[in-house]
């Protein structure tokens, strides 16, 4: 029997990393996008194969453009013959002042988290529709939902858009795939332990467990989603923040 094939952006660091390592775990092959990442890419190549014995296909690339996405599902398909899972993971975030932030600056944002989003849930979700089978995981944020934060408006914009794109592709790609995303809360990542340590208590004290999530947290609730035992979970939205304020 053929091992499953989970798609993976943003796949190189942090909690795509992580999510990486634990689908592997599940005897899944991994195609791994990354933008930048190519020495972490790598490692984590070798890390997986080595510890898990299967697969992993690289596939470099900006998610915000349209033949890039194109190419990378197309060698995918070609190496793996299938995509059973696709983890949309890839996410900017330039945070300053919404009175500095420029037009081009705000189309970044919005290019990777949000038409990245729909580029893959397109070309992924029309192969899966062939299969009449698939799960799709969009990560968006509770910043997406109700703890917006004014300097990452175009952030937060655009994880609310992923929201309404999970709704939208679930409709249209029923009954075949089934479509969620999951909202995290503070994570324990790089760029989050890079920020100033005040701030960082004080968000903190809003959480109910009093603490960060950590990316394997994430992780576990993404593998759930793809699991036979979510066999009856579409179009939902599902939270993952110690309870955010």
């Amino acid at each position: 029997m053929k091992k499953k094939v989970v798609f993976i952006t943003g796949g190189a660091k942090g909690i795509g990393a992580t999510m990486a390592r634990k689908m592997a775990s599940l005897n899944y092959n991994i195609a791994l996008n990354y933008l930048k990442s190519e020495e972490k890419a790598q490692a984590l190549k070798a890390e997986i194969e080595n510890t898990f014995g299967t697969q992993v296909l690289l596939l470099q690339g900006d998610i915000g453009s349209e033949e890039t996405v194109k190419r990378m599902v197309k060698k995918t398909i070609d190496v793996f013959e299938r995509i059973d899972c696709l983890i949309n993971n890839a996410a900017l975030c330039q945070d300053n002042f919404f009175h500095e932030k420029t037009g081009k600056e705000f189309e970044n944002v919005l290019n990777t988290n949000l038409v990245g989003t729909f580029l893959t849930c397109k070309y992924v979700g029309m192969e899966m529709k062939k299969q009449k089978s698939g799960r799709i995981i969009n990560i968006s944020s509770t910043n997406g939902i109700d703890t917006n934060e004014v300097y990452s408006m175009d952030y937060d914009a655009s994880k609310a858009g992923v929201l309404s794109l999970t709704h939208n592709f679930a409709k249209a790609l029923a009954p075949f795939v089934l479509v969620n995303a999951v909202a995290p809360g503070w994570v324990n990542t790089e760029s989050v332990l890079e920020m100033n340590p005040t701030y960082l208590e004080s968000e903190k004290k809003k959480c109910m467990l009093e603490r960060f999530g950590e990316p394997k947290e994430i992780a576990e609730v993404v593998a759930f989603l793809a699991s036979d035992e979510a066999s009856y979970i579409n179009n939902t939205i599902i939270r993952v923040d110690g309870g955010l304020k």
